[in-house]
């Protein structure tokens, strides 16, 4: 900790950290418990640098960073962090996305645990930035052909396919049986409603 303190200081704000001093950070962040005054202060140490970009390249400081932001209830700057980052590990930095809004959610309700359906609504509302998905998220939703075509059979033929009915359906919209099951028995909770 010293020595990285050391390099830190010596190589000053101005220029690209040298490549040993970034592992060291990296090395340092995945060996430092999360919540220990020493990873805070190697934080504090790095994000007060104005090259502190570099730093964020590496999936080791990115994930203490956030630790620390959320430990301290500092969830926006844990954001920000994420969305100025460049680590490649981009599923990860989505995981870490969502688990700053989930903490925030519990401290807001006060409570240790969230159900699936919060954590779903949670993502649902906060959704990661474009810097974390380029591709965007995926849409888990049909094709507006598939949908008609679905409900065309639901009001048509029946909303009860049998085993046939469904896996002719599926193989004709390139989906998997149990993906149409799905579709019918939400369906048919939907007309409930």
């Amino acid at each position: 900790m010293k020595q990285f303190m050391a390099m830190l200081k010596k190589n000053g704000n101005e220029h690209r950290p040298p490549t040993k001093l970034l592992n060291l950070a990296g090395q340092l962040c995945q060996e430092l418990q999360s919540s220990s005054p020493s990873l805070e202060k190697l934080v504090e140490a790095m994000m007060g640098c104005k090259n502190k970009r570099y730093f964020l390249t590496d999936i080791h400081v990115v994930r203490a960073c956030v630790s620390v932001y959320i430990h301290k209830g500092q969830h926006d700057a844990a954001c920000s962090v994420l969305e100025c980052c460049k680590a490649e590990e981009k599923e990860e930095l989505v995981q870490l996305w969502h688990e700053i809004h989930y903490r925030r959610v519990m401290e807001k309700q006060q409570t240790d645990f969230l159900t699936p359906v919060q954590k779903f609504r949670c993502r649902k509302r906060n959704p990661p930035p474009i810097s974390l998905c380029p591709e965007g998220l995926k849409n888990r939703n049909y094709s507006e052909e598939v949908r008609q075509q679905l409900y065309r059979f639901a009001a048509e033929v029946t909303a009860h396919p049998n085993k046939k009915q469904r896996e002719r359906l599926a193989q004709d919209m390139n989906l998997q049986p149990i993906q149409v099951y799905n579709w019918f028995a939400n369906y048919r909770r939907r007309q409930k409603s």
